[in-house]
């Protein structure tokens, strides 16, 4: 079965957080998503948000025992100026590191939300 699946994309992928009013607070108001959804499940919050337009949102989950915020995500956003986001979100207080810059690859940087959880800016035209 080998090259055939029923799977057709991503929906979301989950950032564990420590409080998920601050983090929404923080991915629409300083990273500018959009809030998708917000809703109760079983005693439970489930926030999506994404960039305008993005296929994939995130997930805020709420941080709990074997799920620990504050961890490298994986993720790997995507803007038009990677210096431009790179500025404003130093405006912002967010802690982010060097633009890096190397022959033959888009502009980069890390950068961690509020609760510490690290994903990266990848320039892309």
């Amino acid at each position: 079965m080998a090259g055939t699946t029923r799977i057709t994309g991503v929906h979301a992928i989950g950032v564990p957080v420590r409080d998920q009013d601050k983090a929404l607070e923080y991915y629409t108001g300083t990273l500018g998503f959009t809030e998708r959804l917000d809703v109760a499940i079983g005693g439970r919050r489930w926030i999506e948000v994404a960039p305008e337009g993005a296929p994939t949102s995130i997930a805020l989950i709420q941080a709990k025992d074997g799920l620990a915020a504050g961890v490298e995500t994986g993720l790997r956003l995507t803007a038009a100026d990677a210096d431009v986001v790179h500025a404003e979100l130093l405006a912002a207080g967010t802690a982010v590191d060097d633009v890096l810059r190397w022959p033959g690859v888009p502009a980069m940087f890390a950068f961690r939300d509020q609760d510490g959880n690290r994903m990266e800016v990848v320039e892309q035209a």
